[in-house]
């Protein structure tokens, strides 16, 4: 189990290049997870770089920066977002993001 927001963030990562939902689903806060997570097998994911992780002073909530790489359909594209992390007794659950501008 993730003990930090960031370390929560690299599992999905993870996750979502190996095609395990299932584990995105289970990380995701209930209040804000879709029903479809609309995933498309033919993703190819090519690195993450981790921008900054900030936890609040109460360590119950904390933010993830970071940039992803991509391919679909032999286009390469990036993801950059900062992820809103809560901390419900042990467990880190993803709660939303917000796209970043990348230059």
């Amino acid at each position: 189990m993730p003990s930090t927001a960031e370390q929560l963030m690299r599992s999905r990562y993870t996750a979502y290049t190996m095609g395990d939902m299932d584990y995105v689903a289970r990380t995701w806060h209930p209040s804000t997870r879709p029903a479809d997570l609309g995933h498309d097998p033919s993703t190819r994911w090519l690195g993450l770089e981790v921008k900054s992780h900030v936890a609040s002073e109460t360590g119950d909530t904390a933010e993830v920066s970071f940039v992803a790489r991509y391919r679909v359909a032999g286009k390469a594209s990036r993801m950059a977002e900062r992820s809103r992390f809560v901390r419900e007794g042990e467990q880190w659950l993803y709660l939303d993001a917000a796209a970043l501008t990348t230059r």
